[in-house]
């Protein structure tokens, strides 16, 4: 098969107040503008306030975060620099809630307050983009598409690849049959990741507002480690690196693979090489099994998905980094190898976050690509202005599929055994202690609701 391009276009409360609003229309009308909170302003918070501020006729209209030491850095840079309103600012959700001329939430918190802050988002009448991953345990994310539902708002999924015309096509392309009976996936997450150390509990820093950061996880001292960016490494509040990074590679290796729930997961590895306050894995390896009806052979398929934190190959190809000197015969670069590979009974193919390249017959020959990127919040955008949730290249159910690969790949991991799953009944057989995990105690007042249809 000659090599050729294959690049196309995809068509496009549980708060103190048991109060809750209809959606807001304040945007409708003539100017048609948007106005969106953010809800979380450290990393990806300032990515969102950029983001946002660079499409036509929305506006950034108000910050949210628990820890008011930002506020003035943030309003400076991206606001009074760019000679933009200053947003509206508030450390509590709730609060913010209450504003009725907000249209639309941006949650970029912590794992463990996304699915509170978007329920809570939905209630008030917001349309909700939440950050992935979208649910810090599976019952938050089976609650999530029910909350969608019920309440008719438009609720985006962060898997921001799915905007990509690099992944629509890939999809298009493995299930069209042009490389065969696509039997396997593979995610791989390689990130250098340094030791986190030690940090001993201390005084709250001034300007924290550390219960409400706390939210729905259980009341601990305050602990750098357990603050920015650590909490990734805690169980508590994270998911450890396969819902960090991992999500967006975990739900790429779904979509190519044409699966949603699996029947059985595997997960081992461990926390390697450091002595520090980190208690998720930095190191995971996880296979999942889905039936496949229409297979030949096996009537199953399978997802492997694995996280390294610390040397690693280029396997696949998926690192431009890697670069080989052929005049010294040694790599000269060594960064982080993050992408997905697919096998068919006709060739494999290698994806990056910008392209995908297929090899195809027994002599590998080169065969058709794609690439592209697109704008996933012009998406969550346009799908407000047409409130049409249907628009959504990322809606929330994808999420919580992708989602719950992750969680059930750490509770396998922590439990040191595999976990067989009714993918219909989305529940967990014969393992009561699994089950359980399924889901978490909450703290008052900070309690994900179970959502009635």
């Amino acid at each position: 098969m000659k090599r050729r391009e294959f690049i196309k276009s995809a068509s496009a409360a549980a708060m103190a107040s048991p109060m809750i609003w209809r959606p807001t229309d304040s945007w409708a009308g003539a100017n048609d503008r948007v106005n969106v909170a953010v809800i979380g302003i450290r990393g990806m918070g300032q990515s969102h306030i950029r983001s946002y501020q660079e499409l036509e006729n929305v506006n950034v209209l108000a910050l949210c975060d628990v820890d008011e030491r930002l506020f003035p850095e943030r309003v400076q840079k991206h606001f009074v620099e760019k000679n933009l309103d200053k947003p509206e600012l508030y450390h509590d959700i709730r609060q913010l809630l209450e504003n009725k001329d907000i249209d639309a939430i941006s949650i970029t918190t912590p794992n463990h307050w996304h699915t509170l802050a978007a329920i809570w988002g939905m209630q008030a009448g917001k349309h909700v983009s939440v950050e992935k991953p979208c649910c810090h345990n599976f019952f938050e994310g089976q609650q999530l598409v029910k909350a969608a539902k019920k309440y008719g708002v438009v609720v985006q999924d962060g898997a921001e690849q799915r905007s990509n015309p690099c992944a629509q096509t890939m999809a298009t392309f493995l299930q069209s049959g042009q490389m065969g009976e696509v039997y396997l996936a593979k995610g791989i997450c390689y990130k250098w990741r340094e030791s986190i150390g030690k940090t001993p509990d201390e005084p709250v820093p001034d300007g924290v507002h550390y219960d409400l950061w706390l939210g729905p996880a259980p009341k601990r001292p305050f602990s750098q480690n357990r603050f920015h960016y650590n909490w990734h490494w805690n169980w508590d509040y994270g998911n450890g690196d396969m819902g960090n990074q991992g999500v967006h590679e975990m739900d790429i290796a779904r979509w190519g693979l044409g699966v949603t729930l699996p029947t059985k997961v595997s997960a081992i590895g461990g926390h390697f090489m450091f002595d520090d306050d980190q208690n998720t894995p930095n190191t995971l390896m996880a296979v999942y099994e889905f039936p496949n009806p229409y297979g030949d052979g096996d009537k199953k398929k399978v997802l492997q998905f694995e996280t390294r934190h610390w040397i690693c190959n280029n396997e696949g190809d998926l690192s431009p980094g890697f670069q080989d000197d052929e005049s010294k015969g040694y790599m000269i670069s060594n960064v982080n190898v993050v992408g997905n590979l697919f096998y068919g009974s006709s060739g494999y193919m290698s994806k990056t976050v910008k392209e995908w390249k297929t090899f195809i017959g027994k002599n590998r020959e080169p065969g058709p690509s794609g690439g592209g990127l697109g704008n996933h919040y012009q998406n969550f955008i346009d799908a407000i202005r047409a409130n049409n949730p249907g628009m959504l290249t990322a809606p929330i159910e994808e999420g919580f599929y992708s989602c719950a690969l992750v969680h059930l790949a750490n509770i396998s991991y922590r439990l040191g055994r595999t976990i067989d799953f009714d993918p219909e009944k989305q529940e967990i057989i014969g393992d009561e202690q699994a089950s359980q995990m399924l889901r978490r105690e909450y703290r008052e007042p900070f309690v994900v609701p179970e959502i009635k249809l």
